[in-house]
């Protein structure tokens, strides 16, 4: 099992704003970019490198992987990667106004399939950080106007079930980040650019791939590959570790402030009302899908009282394999089994004879029923050479025994009272 951290929500947004910064300086570099190469394999090659990137510096992060990680990477990546697929699709049918807006609608799907799959309750002040994400982005998308392109109705419903896909995937990957089974969030990141990419290049490939040609094209593919798909996904699978499905799908929804901001900043677009106004409305959504401190620790509750239940489950599951022994006595009246030391094939390395010996380890019940064999007959020994037995402080046993019977003292105890 992997380790889960203490939550720390703000460490998370800024992971979640970071995913979406890098997410949406994508666009503008695409919107350039797409005239030279078509989109799908645009797609399939910032995949693939980003994977190989993350692969590239740490190349052992697939050896010894579980299977259950192989498992929800490959799930993940084919929920991603097919929405990819249908977003690029349907895009020759709908404006990108209408595109853009269609796929930004997971804000309002991600909480709606957390409530009917996981029976997750959604406070108050989160709906209204979607509510606000929605008309924010509303601002940025539509009210900019739409260029005289027909929509499709078809090419809408497959970006919408692309969005659909996004939302189960920003679901899923909270859901393992918060049981913690099988989650490694690197080599997790990697198996899923790995099959987006294999996903996405499986539709370029009909065509065939068409590869940049300058500096330029190179350098803009670059940081769409290292910095939009490999640290983006690689902040997105960290920081959803700390912030929930619904805000942090709230947070990743502010791509569009990111874009407005890129677009003029670097292109010399003008600022119109609408951005100004769409900017605020994500602003404010953003301020509410932060988690509160209540909710952090509440979080980091459920991770420990998940721990106390592995820890208990352990030490049951290790209770019923430890070895249970009979007790060789039995007190039901029949004779005790003795051991002897004949029972050994070789006597020196019996246990019990080398505890028996003077001086060896601990008391044995052999050694102490031994010595007091030998005292109980020190009496009928002879008298030259009697000392067979020796007491524990050196003394011979017979010499004691005299000096007791000569020692006629009344106010002191005798060692051995005679017969």
């Amino acid at each position: 099992m992997a380790v889960l951290p203490a939550p720390r929500p703000l460490l998370g947004a800024v992971l979640l704003l970071f995913v979406s910064a890098a997410w949406g300086s994508a666009f503008p570099l695409m919107k350039d970019l797409i005239g030279r190469i078509p989109v799908e394999d645009l797609l399939a090659e910032r995949y693939v490198l980003a994977a190989l990137t993350l692969l590239a510096i740490r190349p052992g992060c697939l050896r010894g992987l579980p299977r259950v990680t192989w498992v929800y990477g490959i799930i993940l990546g084919v929920m991603f990667g097919v929405g990819q697929v249908g977003q690029a699709v349907a895009l020759h049918g709908l404006p990108s106004a209408v595109s853009g807006f269609a796929v930004g609608c997971s804000v309002v799907i991600t909480p709606i399939l957390a409530l009917i799959l996981h029976k997750a309750k959604v406070p108050r002040r989160i709906w209204a950080g979607v509510v606000l994400a929605l008309v924010g982005m509303m601002v940025f998308t539509l009210l900019q106007g739409v260029e005289d392109h027909e929509v499709s109705v078809l090419a809408l419903g497959v970006t919408l079930a692309a969005a659909a896909l996004y939302s189960g995937h920003t679901l899923l990957l909270a859901h393992l980040s918060d049981r913690g089974v099988g989650f490694h969030a690197y080599a997790l990141t990697v198996v899923q650019l790995f099959t987006i990419g294999l996903l996405t290049g499986g539709y370029a490939v009909r065509d065939g791939i068409v590869l940049p040609t300058g500096l330029h094209d190179w350098s803009v593919l670059a940081h769409l590959s290292v910095v939009s798909c490999a640290l983006g996904f690689l902040a997105r699978s960290y920081g959803q570790v700390h912030v929930p499905a619904v805000p942090s799908a709230i947070l990743m929804s502010s791509q569009p402030v990111w874009v407005a901001a890129i677009a003029v900043i670097w292109f010399d677009e003008a600022m119109g009302w609408s951005m100004v106004v769409g900017g605020g409305l994500m602003a404010g959504a953003m301020l509410l899908a932060l988690p509160a401190r209540a909710a952090a620790l509440h979080r980091g509750r459920g991770h420990r009282d998940l721990l106390v239940a592995a820890t208990r489950t352990a030490a049951a599951r290790l209770a019923d394999l430890r070895i249970k022994r009979e007790d060789p006595l039995r007190l039901d009246g029949a004779p005790s089994p003795i051991i002897a030391k004949t029972a050994c094939e070789d006597v020196a390395s019996c246990p019990w004879h080398t505890r028996s010996l003077k001086g060896g380890g601990e008391p044995s019940l052999e050694r102490l029923i031994e010595r007091a064999t030998l005292i109980v007959r020190a009496r009928n020994l002879p008298r030259p050479g009697c000392c067979q037995s020796v007491t524990l402080l050196g003394k011979c046993l017979c010499d004691l025994m005299e000096q007791s019977e000569g020692t006629h003292t009344t106010g002191l105890p005798r060692w051995f009272r005679p017969q």
